[in-house]
């Protein structure tokens, strides 16, 4: 579980640029950590915005964005959502009302976080962050700082001090620096993949031919950053982590195969519309090899994208959001025998 509390004030364009460029990066760290039987974990994910003079005066300028949830295709939604505008910004309140609001599980075992970034001191607000981060502790979840700006700036505004309070990691990050991703021989042949597995998903229920239309505007909001931020997207889509259950009748149906047959024909795609129960399940199951063999071409794809990179960017030092996260996020998933 992990919340994200982004810093949306005037200076914050760099910021919300690096988190909306690097989600899927940061997606796909998560999706490859194994618990100790070998499972893979779920993957859950909120989102605050704090900071800004939009938002009312009498939430302290706090604002749930999105609950903790496995729909990636939201998160991505409403962090390109988020607009910058001067205001207060209290690092203590918007903790406490992360801790309050967000459905945290009540399990040790399971790793949770918050990782808060900002610019201003840690200590303004009406609610000081030593209550907060008292209460974190209480429920079992590491609050990650980030400043953004020099790393000793960030200790003299107490910026450590609240991360040091729950076991955290403080770190510090650029964040008017730019997203640069390194090009790989294997991106178009990934891109070319997701195309096709982009036609294995069949929508379902109310809001199903919406949310079918999200997924298609996500990759392309990836692909304003560049088409290889749009292979990362790809890559999270092969994972276990990007499942779709509430609209997508093949993620559906592994959970509960009533679902083909008890959803009105109203709302299924025009082609399965007059299909008798046993067509739709057989189409259904097609459509599910399909996905399985078009993720697996992925992750044979990735794995050779993934040595070429590393081999590109040997020795780099990057200090911006992805890298900050991964690391902590690695150092704290230890204690809870998660590995890599």
């Amino acid at each position: 579980m992990l919340a994200l509390l982004l810093d949306t004030s005037n200076s914050m364009d760099g910021l919300i640029d690096q988190a909306k460029s690097q989600l899927w990066k940061i997606v796909n760290e998560l999706a490859a950590a194994k618990c100790d039987d070998g499972d893979r974990p779920n993957i859950r994910i909120a989102l605050y915005e704090y900071g800004n003079d939009n938002l009312p005066s009498s939430e302290g300028y706090v604002r749930l964005v999105s609950p903790l949830t496995s729909d990636l295709d939201l998160i991505s939604e409403k962090l390109f959502s988020l607009t910058t505008n001067g205001g207060n910004e209290y690092c203590g309140l918007v903790i406490n009302k992360s801790l309050k609001q967000l459905d945290w599980s009540e399990s040790r075992a399971d790793l949770k976080m918050i990782f808060i970034a900002g610019n201003e001191p840690f200590t303004q607000g009406p609610l000081p962050y030593s209550l907060a981060c008292s209460l974190a502790k209480e429920k079992d979840v590491v609050v990650n700082t980030i400043f953004c700006g020099p790393f000793s700036e960030g200790v003299e505004t107490t910026w450590k001090k609240g991360a040091d309070l729950t076991g955290g990691t403080y770190m510090s990050i650029e964040q008017n620096r730019k997203t640069v991703y390194i090009p790989s021989p294997y991106d178009k042949e990934i891109d070319a993949c997701n195309e096709r597995l982009n036609k294995t998903y069949i929508y379902y229920g109310r809001s199903g031919a919406h949310k079918k239309e999200q997924q298609e505007i996500q990759d392309r909001n990836a692909e304003s950053y560049g088409q290889a931020n749009k292979v990362e997207r790809a890559i999270s889509k092969s994972t276990h982590a990007y499942k779709n259950s509430s609209w997508d009748l093949v993620d559906a149906a592994k959970d509960d195969g009533k679902v083909i047959t008890e959803t009105d024909d109203e709302y299924l795609p025009e082609e399965m519309k007059g299909m008798s129960d046993e067509a739709k399940k057989e189409y259904v199951k097609q459509k599910s090899a399909e996905r399985a063999r078009i993720q697996k071409e992925i992750q044979q794809l990735n794995e050779k994208r993934r040595v070429y990179i590393e081999q590109k960017t040997a020795g780099q030092n990057d200090a911006m959001l992805d890298a900050a996260m991964i690391k902590a996020i690695k150092e704290k998933a230890k204690g809870k025998n998660l590995s890599w």
